[in-house]
C-alpha cells in the first residue's frame, strides 16, 4: 500500500507542477500578446511635415495597405536642388485621407500631414513607422 500512496502522490505532484507550467505560459503569451497590441497603437512622437504628395499606392500581397511619399524639399529653388522625400502609411479603414492624397497626388498641392510615429508595427501595417491621422490643404492652395 505505500508504494500507491507514494506512486499518487508522486502523480498528483506532476499533474499540478504541468497544470501551473501551462497557465504561466499561457500568462506570458497573453501578456506578450496584449503588450504588443498596446505598442502599435501608442505613439511616441507626433507631428507635422509639409510637402508635395510625389507617390501613393496600394502595396501588398495578402494585406494591402496604403504608402506614400512627400516631397519636403524647398519649394521655388531651381538647380540643383535635392528632393528630400518622406515615406508615410495611411491606415486601410481611413478612406476620407485616402481621397484627400489621391487628390492632393493629381493636383500637385501642398498639404501639411499631421502623424504619429508608432513604438512597433506589424508587417501587415505598413512599410513605415510615421502613420498619417489628418490631411490639411496649404493656406495658399498652391
Amino acid at each position: 500500500m505505500a508504494f500507491n500512496e507514494q506512486f499518487d502522490a508522486a502523480k498528483k505532484a506532476t499533474s499540478a507542477f504541468f497544470r501551473k507550467l501551462i497557465i504561466s505560459i499561457i500568462s506570458i503569451a497573453l501578456l506578450a500578446v496584449v503588450g504588443s497590441f498596446l505598442l502599435t497603437k501608442i505613439s511616441y512622437s507626433e507631428g507635422e511635415r509639409a510637402g508635395v504628395v510625389s507617390k501613393f499606392s496600394k502595396k501588398g500581397v495578402m494585406f494591402k495597405t496604403f504608402e506614400g511619399e512627400l516631397n519636403v524639399g524647398a519649394q521655388g529653388q531651381v538647380g540643383n536642388m535635392v528632393n528630400n522625400m518622406w515615406a508615410f502609411t495611411v491606415d486601410n479603414n481611413d478612406e476620407k485621407i485616402v481621397q484627400q492624397l489621391e487628390d492632393a497626388m493629381l493636383t500637385g498641392k501642398r498639404v501639411r500631414l499631421h502623424y504619429e510615429q508608432r513604438y512597433m508595427k506589424f508587417s501587415w501595417m505598413g512599410d513605415t513607422e510615421y502613420f498619417v491621422t489628418r490631411l490639411d490643404f496649404a493656406p495658399d492652395g498652391r
